[in-house]
């Protein structure tokens, strides 16, 4: 699986850098877009397999039987997905400067706990409506209709706090950004901790 999604994500980028020509010196403008439009859809393709071992031979049914809190599932969920993601981030960011023509610079460095906080959020809310989908016929169409319009506050704050430290403002520029994504993340991880026990008896 982290074949595909790595070979997406890339695929992704490859076509749009092509598309709108970098040295036109647009980069700035559509660089932190980009990439995180390239991420999104590619941990989507993650998030669409999160419970589909479980589905085979009730395993999942065998997981709630564990003397355990059943919310135990998701936040073991929650920790290896945003692993995941935030592996594929780490390896495909590099390739995604290079096509951009963006020099390495020290303040690439603040991208790194950007990312994660923001990998955070999108699979707190993701690993929950994954698990809200598994059992439908067609999940791997309707998780991204259901993901992207909650996902929306979370894409805005992460393209600008990604902009902000782009530019070379750091991190404390883009505060309120970061608030905003903090906040995301309290909530999604706080509803979804409320609401996931109940989910499983659906």
């Amino acid at each position: 699986m982290i074949n595909s999604v790595l070979i997406f994500a890339f695929l992704v980028v490859v076509i749009i850098s092509f598309a709108f020509n970098p040295a036109r010196g647009t980069t700035q403008d559509i660089f932190p877009g980009v990439i995180w439009v390239a991420f999104i859809f590619a941990g989507i393709l993650g998030l669409n397999r999160s419970f589909s071992t479980e589905k085979i031979n009730d395993c999942l049914l065998g997981l709630m039987l564990c003397p355990v809190d059943r919310t135990a599932i998701y936040f073991g969920k929650v920790l290896a997905n945003t692993f995941f993601m935030f592996a594929i981030e780490l390896v495909s960011l590099p390739v995604f400067l290079i096509l951009f023509n963006y020099s390495f610079t020290v303040r690439l460095l603040l991208l790194i706990p950007l990312l994660l906080l923001c990998s955070l959020g999108f699979i707190a809310i993701g690993t929950f409506l994954s698990a809200l989908t598994a059992n439908t016929r067609s999940s791997d169409v309707l998780l991204p209709l259901v993901l992207f319009p909650v996902l929306v506050p979370l894409l805005i704050a992460s393209v600008e706090a990604t902009r902000t430290v782009l530019t070379g403002d750091g991190l404390l520029a883009a505060a309120p950004w970061l608030l905003l994504i903090i906040a995301f993340n309290l909530l999604s991880l706080a509803l979804s901790f409320l609401l996931f026990d109940y989910l499983l008896e659906v």
